[in-house]
């Protein structure tokens, strides 16, 4: 097809007298009547939708959904699906329909509007009836328009959509999100149709539209999930099918073989997230996906007067600020103490009782160091010093490298070889989840996945600090214990 200055529509409008009036079932029917497979599996052929697609489509367009959110790994054809169902809207959709495709970018939105655009191409009955732009695609007859766009808030000021279809809904940004639902809630009849993979995070608009998804009490809200079991093994092919539809259904078109190969070359937790739909928390982990949970043990009780040594990362009030425990014979990890910022900018980590918790611990248990981070605390720390003994607190600089090099390399030799535990604090298993290795000429350290990061990674940190002076002090010769009387 030609760009530019279209000739007039010389045929008559597209023949669907006995369409039912339902939403959904018309918008099944037109695709089952018009439209072609454009690529890949059966291409050439009559589209057939299968069970999972069509239960998409009428939980979407059900009565009285605003909003719908599908959660799918990759590879169950969603960028086809959408195609489909954007040409279905500017057919057999209301009067004017107008359908806004939008992705992470003008190149990725331009995917679904080319299978589209491939689609109208397949069939002579709708390529006749529609005009092909560069940009988009208008049918005259129905005076109804599809246009790619950007996932940019200017991008989608002045338009009035029909239907909204936000490809991979985890790379947009709320203040997106926010646009695209305001323009789609002009029409007395409207839907944004939201497709994706999970996020690399639960720090995402995404997220939170899943959990409100799973609450199931928004009738205006459509959610359906698919996923694997979060703790399933994921090289089993079971798993594999829970996950994808398009491998479970009737005439699947998505292989074992091709699931499998992807998952010898990628990473566990990216194989969970991107082909089993799980949301993990540990994507870019540090630690292999599962580790620090086979390592947990809340059943350890840390005695009074055990052998300990205590680790402190503090912040003046952004972070968070940590006081880790780790037992010096048979190494233990546990948390005395986690301050974070609730999301308030006035506040400030409350010293006082940070200050209350270090004293309470050297009361007991037998300290036999506090080893912390002196940057915001110095003060404290000479008055911990002075309190418990100049040779009971050691100043440990984080940003040493030549220091948190070899202590990061112990921690993680110690979770994946099992010979530690930890206490299962939720907190400090999600700031251990949030760290990432960064590489450095004397080994890995731990980072936050980016600068600024709301990810807090501070508990984490004193862990390590924790169970490397615990190694330490158990090659030692215990110190002996004055009793006075």
């Amino acid at each position: 097809m030609a760009f530019g200055p279209k000739k007039a529509i010389d045929v008559g409008p597209l023949d669907i007298k006995g369409y039912p009036k339902d939403r959904a079932r018309r918008r099944e029917r037109f695709i089952k009547d018009y439209l072609v497979v454009p690529r890949g599996h059966g291409a050439g052929k009559p589209v057939q939708l299968r069970d999972f697609q069509q239960e998409i489509i009428r939980g979407s367009f059900a009565p009285g959904v605003r909003t719908a959110l599908i959660s799918l790994p990759r590879g169950n054809g969603k960028t086809a699906f959408a195609a489909m169902v954007g040409l279905a809207e500017m057919f057999v959709g209301p009067p004017s329909a107008e359908v806004l495709v939008v992705a992470s970018d003008q190149r990725q939105a331009g995917i679904t509007f080319k299978l589209a655009k491939r689609m109208v191409e397949l069939n002579p009955e709708l390529e006749k009836r529609v005009h092909v732009y560069k940009d988009r695609l208008y049918v005259p007859e129905t005076d109804s328009t599809l246009v790619p766009l950007p996932a940019e808030y200017g991008a989608l000021q002045g338009f009035d959509p029909s239907l909204l279809i936000v490809d991979e809904l985890h790379v947009v940004t709320e203040e997106v999100w926010t646009a695209a639902t305001s323009a789609a809630g002009k029409r007395e009849e409207s839907l944004t149709l939201a497709i994706s993979t999970p996020a690399a995070s639960e720090d995402s608009l995404m997220w939170n539209l899943v959990k409100h998804g799973r609450e199931g009490l928004d009738k205006q809200f459509y959610f359906k999930e698919y996923a694997a079991p979060k703790d399933c093994d994921a090289a089993d092919p079971a798993m594999w099918k829970i996950a994808n539809p398009a491998l479970a259904c009737k005439n699947p078109f998505l292989a074992e073989d091709a699931i499998e190969a992807v998952r010898k070359t990628i990473r566990e937790p990216v194989f969970r997230q991107l082909r089993l739909g799980q949301w993990v928390t540990a994507v870019d982990s540090w630690l292999p996906f599962g580790a620090w949970d086979l390592v947990e043990d809340p059943n350890r009780v840390v005695l009074p007067g055990e052998r300990v040594v205590l680790a402190f990362d503090g912040s003046a009030s952004g972070d968070s600020t940590a006081l880790i425990g780790c037992t010096v014979n048979d190494p233990h990890l546990f948390v005395l103490g986690l301050w974070e910022n609730p999301g308030d900018p006035r506040w400030r980590v409350p010293r006082g009782e940070v200050d209350e918790t270090v004293a309470q611990a050297f009361a007991d248990f037998d300290v036999v160091e506090l080893a912390a981070d002196p940057w915001g605390w110095r003060s404290e720390l000479e008055g911990w010093s002075k309190r418990h003994g100049e040779k009971r607190v050691l100043e440990w600089n984080t940003a040493h490298a030549g220091r948190m090099a070899p202590a990061t390399d112990r921690f993680y030799q110690s979770v994946t070889l099992k010979t530690a535990s930890h206490d299962g604090d939720e907190n400090l298993a999600k700031h251990v989840a949030h760290c990432v290795a960064k590489s450095t000429a004397i080994g890995d350290l731990v980072s936050k996945d980016k600068r600024n990061s709301p990810r807090k990674i501070d508990a984490a940190v004193a862990a390590i600090i924790a169970l490397d002076r615990a190694a330490w002090h158990s090659t030692n010769t215990k110190r002996r214990r004055v009793a006075s009387f």
